[in-house]
């Protein structure tokens, strides 16, 4: 895992300020950035998605773990969120979920527009998270052949 002291946080956070400003976000006017440290140090980036279809809007943080799982990443050690709110904004429901997925005691940082940051953990949020192990998931990669 890569070290995160002060300087790094800072970075991550400052970075999480940079994509919002890529949010498309033109029905809600809530634009959100995120930066999404990986094990081996990487930091990928992701900004809001909106769509006139509402449900196929996408969140910054899963962009940015959209972006990470491409690259081949699967570890994660923190992921800083930049927002508008006076306290910052957590990650809602499903990229609570989709987080877990990977580390279900991930920093979550966030990110205040006065900018101070608040810090907490993914398990804070998601106290039970749903892991899919325990239902045959016992993570194996399955063999291709042929491909």
């Amino acid at each position: 895992m890569p070290r995160l002291d002060d300087a790094r946080i800072d970075e991550l956070v400052v970075k999480a300020w940079e994509a919002r400003l890529n949010a498309y976000a033109p029905y809600s006017q809530f634009h959100v950035g995120s930066a999404l440290i990986a094990a081996d140090g990487r930091i990928f980036t992701g900004a809001n998605v909106e769509n006139a279809s509402l449900g196929l809007s996408m969140c910054a943080e899963r962009v940015a773990l959209g972006s990470a799982v491409s690259a081949g990443v699967r570890s994660f050690a923190a992921i800083a969120i930049a927002g508008s709110g006076p306290d910052g904004v957590t990650p809602c429901g499903a990229c609570r979920q989709a987080l877990s997925e990977f580390n279900a005691d991930l920093i979550v940082l966030r990110c205040r527009p006065d900018g101070t940051y608040g810090r907490l953990s993914l398990a804070d949020l998601v106290p039970s998270a749903f892991t899919g192990r325990g239902i045959g998931d016992e993570r194996k990669t399955p063999v291709l052949s042929g491909v």
